[in-house]
C-alpha cells in the first residue's frame, strides 16, 4: 500500500478537533511545504447542504493555486469530514474526485482519519486507492 508525505500528529488532533466542533462537513486544502510536509489550509464549505456535502470555496482554491505559483506551498489535495459517517469516501465523493492523484483525507464522526488518493480505477468506488498515514512526530 502507498503512503502519504509525513503528516504531523498535531495536524491529524487539530483536524479531529475541528471536524468534532461542526455539525456540518469541514473541509479545506492540502499542500506540501517546501520541506515535503504536509500542511492544510481551513477553507469554507459552500454547498448548499453542507451537513451532508462538500465544496471548497472556489475562491480559496483559486488563492491557493496563485499562492503556489508564487513560491508558497503546492496544492496536492484536499481534506473534509463525514460528521455521521465513517472515514470512508462516499459514492458522491467518488463521482465528483478527478482521477488526478490527489490526496484526500476523511475525519469520520468517530475520529478516524484514513487517506485515499483519487486514482482510474481505484480500489474504493472506482476511484480511491487507500493509503497508510506517515505520522512524522518531528513534524510541528
Amino acid at each position: 500500500m502507498d503512503r502519504t508525505p509525513p503528516i504531523s500528529r498535531s495536524l491529524l488532533e487539530r483536524l479531529i478537533a475541528d471536524a468534532a466542533a461542526s455539525r456540518n462537513e469541514i473541509c479545506g486544502l492540502l499542500l506540501r511545504a517546501r520541506d515535503g510536509r504536509i500542511r492544510a489550509q481551513a477553507c469554507g464549505n459552500v454547498h448548499p447542504t453542507p451537513a451532508i456535502r462538500f465544496e471548497i470555496d472556489p475562491a480559496a482554491l483559486l488563492a491557493a493555486h496563485r499562492a503556489a505559483r508564487g513560491g508558497g506551498g503546492a496544492v496536492i489535495g484536499n481534506y473534509h469530514s463525514h460528521p455521521s459517517g465513517d472515514a470512508m469516501p462516499s459514492v458522491t465523493d467518488a463521482a465528483r474526485a478527478a482521477a488526478d492523484g490527489a490526496l484526500w483525507l476523511i475525519v469520520g464522526g468517530d475520529g478516524e482519519v484514513r487517506a485515499w488518493r483519487a486514482v482510474s480505477d481505484g480500489a474504493m468506488h472506482g476511484r480511491f486507492d487507500p493509503l497508510n498515514i506517515v505520522v512524522d512526530e518531528a513534524c510541528a
